[in-house]
């Protein structure tokens, strides 16, 4: 047996299609494009391993600017056409303020850590 992650919107038509056999996403919650593959957590209780990305700026971006940005971001990110074709990538658009953004990436930053502290992961 083989076990592999792959990420799921390369994976998406393979699953649907009957070419690959997912077992179960990382993510915290089923997939909307994926709603019969369960997730890992629903095995291993508290699991949860996902990957995100944002739109980030320098410390030095004033407030109003950062605000608009968010604004713009978030009204793209609630558009039916945009919050489709994510979902159909197996993306789920994560809307919020950049304050939350900060929390996201404070609390991911402690998870991680924790893991390579806890496994002594050293760089090579």
């Amino acid at each position: 047996m083989q076990v592999f992650f792959i990420s799921i919107p390369p994976a998406v038509e393979l699953i649907r299609t009957d070419k690959l056999r997912a077992l179960a996403v990382t993510t915290a919650t089923r997939q909307e494009v994926l709603p019969d593959i369960p997730t890992v957590g629903e095995f291993v209780p508290g699991y949860e391993a996902s990957g995100w990305s944002g739109v980030g700026s320098p410390k030095s971006t004033p407030t109003e600017v950062i605000d608009k940005l968010n604004r713009e971001i978030n009204t793209a990110l609630a558009d039916p056409k945009i919050k489709a074709q994510l979902a159909d990538l197996g993306s789920t658009p994560l809307v919020g303020s950049a304050t939350d953004f900060g929390k996201l990436i404070a609390d991911e930053t402690e998870k991680w850590g924790n893991v390579i502290r806890a496994l002594n992961i050293k760089a090579e």
